[in-house]
């Protein structure tokens, strides 16, 4: 059983929270409002603990489940208490109607995080690709994941598998404004007749 901080108390974190507890995880979840962050520890039941905003998160992984425009203030209130651990960044940065990115190329929301991050952190994206409803359904599907080093993307990689989800690596840090981008096409499959309950996929032909 690993411990797995989530920075947040919303849909996103509700989802993955919920998955960590059915597949034997502890979860912590720390979140400025801590009414609703205590809500939802009830909600996920399993154990699920909360902490308090901006202390050491127990968990080596931390997920950093907020809306992208707070994600690198979060971090930074964080500061310290966040050196040494893997933190996962799921934020899709669409712009107010959702037709295209507010990041770019080399300064992905990851690697604005990662700027901003204390000594020894990894941050790896993940998660963004998958709607919370999906998630929530627990049935095995394929994660793309990208960012930090090698050793931390392995670390992702076996809490996914732990999660019953592929883990698929698409590289470091340069590879997140890709992820970012595909985000967008998502949203944009599932408005235009897909549906929400679609994910991306990647299987040998």
């Amino acid at each position: 059983m690993t411990t797995i901080s989530i920075i947040g108390a919303g849909n996103m974190a509700a989802a993955i929270g919920t998955r960590a507890a059915r597949h034997g995880h502890a979860v912590e979840l720390m979140s400025r409002d801590t009414a609703q962050a205590q809500a939802l520890a009830d909600q996920i039941g399993d154990g699920a603990t909360v902490g308090t905003f901006g202390d050491r998160p127990a968990g080596d992984i931390v997920i950093v489940a907020v809306l992208y425009a707070g994600a690198v203030d979060v971090v930074t209130h964080y500061g310290d208490a966040l050196a040494g651990k893997t933190i996962i960044d799921i934020t899709n940065p669409f712009n107010a109607d959702a037709t295209g990115l507010v990041t770019t190329a080399g300064s992905s929301v990851s690697e604005q995080i990662a700027a901003v991050a204390p000594e020894g952190a990894q941050v790896v994206k993940a998660f963004n690709l998958l709607f919370s409803g999906v998630l929530a359904e627990d049935k095995p599907v394929d994660v793309f994941f990208a960012g930090g080093d090698a050793e931390a993307r392995a670390r992702v990689a076996k809490l996914l598998e732990s999660l019953d989800m592929r883990p698929l690596d698409a590289g470091g840090l340069e590879m997140v404004h890709a992820l970012e981008w595909a985000g967008l096409l998502l949203v944009g499959l599932a408005r235009n007749g897909a549906g929400f309950d679609i994910a991306f996929s990647a299987e040998p032909l």
